[in-house]
């Protein structure tokens, strides 16, 4: 009996002192989970079952032989039965403890995991952020520089803009100076053209005239 004991309280040592590694954030620490990690992989799992099941059904038994020796009748119990309840009331008490320390061990190995998952997670995501700001900057300053370059733009149209409306403006006043220039022209040929035609009127006359006083001169 006393071999057993022995082994019950070295695993219930061995699991307190790997909850106590699980505590702080050591190299061992990283080794004990990427051990952990191992065990957990293949046929690991079922093993670790099996032997939690053994533990859990010898404890049953135990439990049930302290019941029985404590329902008998206090007469009948002797020295050697009080020892034997208190070795078994030891027993049960020290593979409950390292049921529980095993259960322990098993949801902080997975917490830990877990929360190593997130922080992977969580700078994966912030790695995301750098880079989205990042290519939100530089779209950011090509949209600014886009929008130089179109009010740039902007300004070289409103100055070509000008500039032909300028020169719509000086051809519209040369137009105007031609079209007032080809009035006057068009009256001064019709001035020239009556002229003419009043001094072939006058011509007409005076050679009428002469002809008329050489007819008579000849009578």
């Amino acid at each position: 009996m006393l071999p057993q004991v022995q082994l019950l309280f070295m695993v219930v040592f061995l699991e307190m002192g790997l909850i106590l590694m699980f505590l702080f954030r050591t190299p061992l620490r990283k080794l004990i989970i990427m051990s952990l990690d191992r065990v957990k992989r293949g046929s690991g799992p079922l093993i670790v079952k099996s032997v939690a099941a053994t533990v859990l059904v010898i404890m049953i038994y135990t439990v049930y032989s302290i019941k029985e020796l404590q329902s008998r009748p206090a007469d009948s119990v002797n020295p050697t039965d009080q020892i034997l309840l208190a070795h078994q009331i030891l027993e049960a008490a020290l593979m409950g403890f390292s049921l529980f320390l095993g259960l322990m061990i098993d949801r902080l190995h997975h917490y830990i995991r877990e929360l190593r998952l997130l922080r992977k997670t969580m700078e994966a995501v912030k790695k995301q952020d750098r880079t989205l700001d990042n290519i939100k900057n530089g779209e950011a300053s090509t949209l600014r520089d886009e929008i130089s370059s179109l009010r740039n733009r902007m300004k070289q149209l409103e100055s070509e803009s000008e500039a032909k409306e300028k020169e719509v403006q000086s051809q519209r006043a040369n137009s105007d100076s031609l079209k007032g220039q080809s009035e006057k022209l068009l009256l001064e040929y019709d001035r020239i053209l009556e002229e003419n035609q009043n001094l072939r009127s006058q011509l007409q006359s005076v050679d009428d005239t002469l002809s008329h006083s050489d007819n008579k001169k000849n009578t």
